[in-house]
């Protein structure tokens, strides 16, 4: 990929950062740890990958995407809102009684989600169901999910692991965010799921380990699974609250909404680093 494109796709992925905490933060209430964790693989599906138009989002050739952890959905609707699905200024209302932009998001409401999602497990199911209708309506569209390391200690999980590779559903690229934490603490302590990479490997998954934040890695492991003739997991190794000091590997910041101070901190970080990259995109 070529520099001036990765420059902008860190921007992009920077500004998802700002309205994931903004999200949050005017909800009082949300789950930024993870949203700001995924802020990468997002910007690289939205901006550079997925064929998707704001102005028809059901057109039948799109590209189809599942977030299997939805709680994680202010990272979402920043994405959504920055393509112009709907204006950025509904990212205010979050969580809010009428606003159709609620903690888990909805199918039927927002336009651009492909699946309501919020039960974990089931959103890689829906994804599965999605690739197996491509392949046998010979649609061309391919099928993204993110799941979490926490949701991997869900039995539908593999269920889901063994259908797809099962039916040979390599339409079907899955990102794991291996960010280590869960509400609980670290996914290995709470109940270990490790070694992913070699369990996906057994259910007989294409399986690429890269570093979560880097472009450049997960669009090369894009590009390797579009290759595949096997569904394809790209397990990500992530920072939860990536881009906030007091948030970084922290579970607490799982799902608590930050306090006016603390926000004001929060805030101030991802601006700036949001000024950094959108220079060195404007810079090349």
């Amino acid at each position: 990929m070529e520099r001036e494109k990765l420059l902008c796709l860190d921007e992009a992925a920077a500004k998802i950062r700002c309205l994931s905490l903004e999200a949050v933060f005017n909800a009082e209430s949300g789950h930024p740890g993870g949203s700001l964790s995924i802020a990468e693989i997002i910007a690289y599906l939205y901006f550079e990958r997925m064929n998707v138009d704001p102005s028809n989002p059901e057109m039948p050739d799109r590209d189809r995407f599942v977030l299997s952890k939805g709680h994680t959905c202010p990272a979402l609707y920043a994405a959504l809102a920055m393509r112009g699905f709907f204006p950025e200024e509904e990212i205010k209302t979050v969580r809010r009684l009428g606003s159709r932009l609620q903690g888990h998001p909805d199918m039927h409401k927002v336009p651009g989600v492909d699946m309501s999602t919020g039960s974990l497990g089931h959103g890689i199911s829906a994804a599965c169901g999605m690739a197996v209708k491509a392949k046998r309506s010979c649609d061309r569209y391919k099928v993204f999910a993110i799941i979490g390391d926490g949701e991997t200690q869900e039995g539908q999980v593999w269920e889901a692991a063994m259908f797809a590779a099962h039916y040979k559903l390599n339409n079907l690229i899955t990102f794991l965010d291996f960010n280590h934490l869960q509400i609980d603490g670290d996914v290995r302590e709470v109940m270990n799921p490790t070694p992913l990479d070699e369990k996906f490997a057994a259910f007989g998954w294409y399986v690429q380990n890269i570093d979560g934040h880097s472009i450049e890695e997960i669009d090369s492991a894009v590009k390797n699974a579009d290759k595949s003739d096997k569904p394809s997991v790209i397990i990500c190794t992530t920072v939860k609250g990536k881009g906030v000091s007091y948030m970084e590997n922290n579970a607490d910041w799982h799902g608590k909404a930050p306090n006016k101070d603390d926000h004001e901190v929060a805030f101030l970080e991802l601006k700036a680093a949001h000024e950094r990259a959108r220079e060195a995109c404007k810079n090349g």
